[in-house]
């Protein structure tokens, strides 16, 4: 028997790859906590990382920080992103899918 795949979503392609992550909701109504971590996977659209906070839920509005060095680094680069996605991986611990929509220089995509 044949097996089906199923469809790929995904404009471009997911790499693994570990880079500095700082996460913070957009809007108020969320909550103000921030979030300091480790991407698991990332694309030119989206990243993906592990926590064990329990106030992430999918549609929800982000200011995504990737790669994230200090708080005050030129390097840094924001993101307005969304949840596409919310896993749960085991251990108390949930996988966060975000869709990257615009940063201060880009148009939303």
């Amino acid at each position: 028997m044949y097996q089906t795949r199923q469809s790929e979503r995904r404009r471009t392609r997911r790499v693994k790859m570990k880079q500095g992550l700082r996460v913070r909701p957009s809007s108020p109504e969320d909550g103000t906590f921030e979030e300091i971590g480790v991407t698991t996977n990332v694309s030119q659209d989206g990243v993906y990382f592990v926590t064990q906070r329990g106030e992430y839920r999918e549609g929800m509005r982000l200011f995504v920080t990737v790669p994230y060095h200090s708080p005050f680094s030129p390097q840094n680069y924001e993101y307005l992103g969304q949840i596409a996605r919310v896993d749960e991986v085991g251990n108390g611990q949930r996988g966060i899918a975000v869709k990257l929509l615009a940063t201060n220089n880009k148009q939303y995509r």
